[in-house]
């Protein structure tokens, strides 16, 4: 069967998702350069090249990329240690290039190596911080910015030391908004009359929804939503207005130490968060397609060069995109394009009713995300897998949320590390005994693998055998013994046997490892260390 190459062929599927993504990632894009105190329209230029540009080049069908939460604290310390807005995007630029050549040295196939459990904790976690994030948009406290994917906030506060706040500051308003908000997107997803309705996707109806709400709070006189509670989008009214957001890198810096240690530092945490994100969308893709991640380590690199060229913050592939456009049925990458062209459309063309959509509506639409990435099924799913699936997923799920992604992953992968390490010391040898009349007999069947991993292992069984007893030592089915237990057993028949009257039999080694008999002594040669 020929794979269809066609990107307009789902465009009944691509255009109602990506209309549902360009609702998702406006805010976000404006509410992270707030956050990166960076120009607020740089957030609107990553995501336009983000949608366009690199959803061009990526190989990916679901992944959406844009300005990513994860860089908030690199981008603003960067801007604020140099003082230059102009500056640090000449070291967005030179990251796009650092992607590009890791894109060349296949440095992405580091993300086959990252565990199924890890990555769904890691979805499922950030699934969590957008429901707990959001659920203070959902009530009107609209103190924290769009878009952060953080418990712990940099100024040190979360979501739970706002809710005494919240109870004294929330927007009645923004409270019967979101409930109907929520409503609609749960009749568009359950009743199977409205599913039909593709072109009109649940989120759209929401937000007019929350826009006529608020605009009949706004004639009533009651319960209104000021303009802090809604969208704000700078509106571009000339010619000159717009020159002035496209802003160039200052290329005199270009000798700057600092710059380019940003630069680095941007490339790899970019590069990290894009390759975890795009084996996220792999997995939410319903198709079960697989993304070349070399290519899109390269297409990130070049969509980062553009963005930094034209005054657009760094961008990753994010997952909060991503999730929000598998769950509204995308099935190529045309609905990122079309949420990127979207944006640069909308942004210019109508920005006055863009500001007139409540973040109550959106946050709204972020819940339903939120909800589907941390479903308690998957809790469920991973429980019943066993302690070695369900314990790397839940620490993975704990940590994203209480101290980030990365951090999260990495404890993930260090637990499962622990795992496998274990497993493999466990699954070295079967060791089985024997009674006859003669005496003991003890057999350990060697497995076709024998790390130094197993060292340990196998040196406490056979510490353990009895004196006065016979040990058959079977090797018949291995393959490799690293060099290390291999002089463990050497020593074992040498020493300890010797002393406790212990007689062993080594079966199967001379085939794999050469063994030559000198009298008394056997001794066991690694065919690698052999002359």
């Amino acid at each position: 069967m020929t794979k269809n190459t066609n990107i307009f062929a789902n465009l009944r599927s691509d255009f109602p998702s990506g209309l549902v993504v360009f609702l998702v990632a406006l805010p976000l894009c404006l509410g992270i350069a707030l956050a990166s105190g960076a120009p607020p329209l740089s957030g609107i230029i990553a995501g336009v090249i983000g949608g366009i540009v690199i959803g061009s080049l990526s190989r990916s069908h679901i992944s959406v990329s844009g300005p990513a939460a994860g860089l908030t604290s690199i981008v603003l310390a960067a801007i604020t240690s140099f003082g230059s807005f102009e500056l640090f995007l000449l070291a967005v630029v030179l990251a796009g290039f650092f992607q590009v050549i890791l894109g060349f040295l296949k440095a992405g196939s580091i993300s086959n190596y990252f565990p199924a459990n890890v990555i769904e904790g890691m979805l499922a976690g950030i699934g969590v911080i957008i429901i707990i994030t959001q659920l203070e948009h959902a009530v009107g406290y609209d103190k924290d910015y769009e878009g952060d994917e953080q418990f712990f906030r940099l100024d040190g506060t979360n979501p739970f030391s706002d809710i005494p706040v919240i109870l004294e500051r929330f927007e009645t308003g923004a409270i019967i908004i979101s409930l109907v908000s929520l409503a609609i997107l749960i009749a568009w997803d359950k009743i199977p009359a409205l599913k039909r309705l593709r072109l009109i996707p649940g989120a759209l109806v929401a937000v007019a929804a929350g826009i006529a709400i608020n605009q009949i709070f706004i004639a009533t006189g009651s319960f209104a939503l000021g303009i802090e509670h809604l969208v704000k989008l700078p509106q571009l009214r000339s010619f000159q207005d717009f020159s002035n957001v496209l802003v160039m890198p200052d290329f005199t810096g270009i000798g700057n130490t600092q710059v380019w240690i940003t630069a680095l530092t941007i490339a790899v945490v970019a590069s990290i968060e894009t390759l975890l994100c795009i084996e996220a969308s792999d997995r939410m893709d319903v198709q079960k397609r697989y993304t070349d991640t070399n290519i899109e380590l390269k297409a990130q690199g070049i969509g980062n060069i553009l963005s930094g060229f034209i005054g657009g913050l760094p961008m990753t592939s994010v997952v909060v995109r991503s999730s929000a456009n598998a769950a509204a049925g995308a099935r190529s990458k045309m609905s990122t394009i079309i949420h990127g062209f979207l944006l640069l459309i909308c942004v210019l063309a109508i920005p006055m009713i863009l500001n007139m959509i409540p973040l109550a509506t959106l946050a709204a639409v972020l819940l339903m995300v939120g909800y589907k990435l941390a479903s308690p099924s998957k809790l469920k799913y991973f429980w019943a897998k066993g302690k070695y699936q369900f314990i790397p997923f839940i620490a993975t799920l704990v940590v994203v949320v209480a101290f980030g992604l990365l951090y999260g992953v990495a404890i993930g992968m260090f637990i499962s590390i622990i795992f496998i390490m274990r497993g493999n010391m466990k699954r070295a040898y079967n060791f089985r005994r024997d009674e006859y009349s003669a005496g003991d007999v003890i057999h350990i069947d060697l497995a076709q693998e024998v790390s130094f991993l197993n060292k340990a292992a196998i040196k406490s069984t056979l510490n353990e055998i009895p004196e006065n007893s016979k040990v058959i030592i079977n090797a018949s089915d291995t393959v490799y013994i690293a060099h290390d237990v291999l002089e463990l057993i050497e020593e074992f028949r040498d020493v300890k046997a010797k002393e406790e009257n212990i007689e062993v039999i080594l079966l199967g080694f001379k085939e794999a490892y050469e063994l030559e008999n000198t009298g008394d002594y056997v001794s066991i040669e690694h065919p690698d260390n052999k002359k």
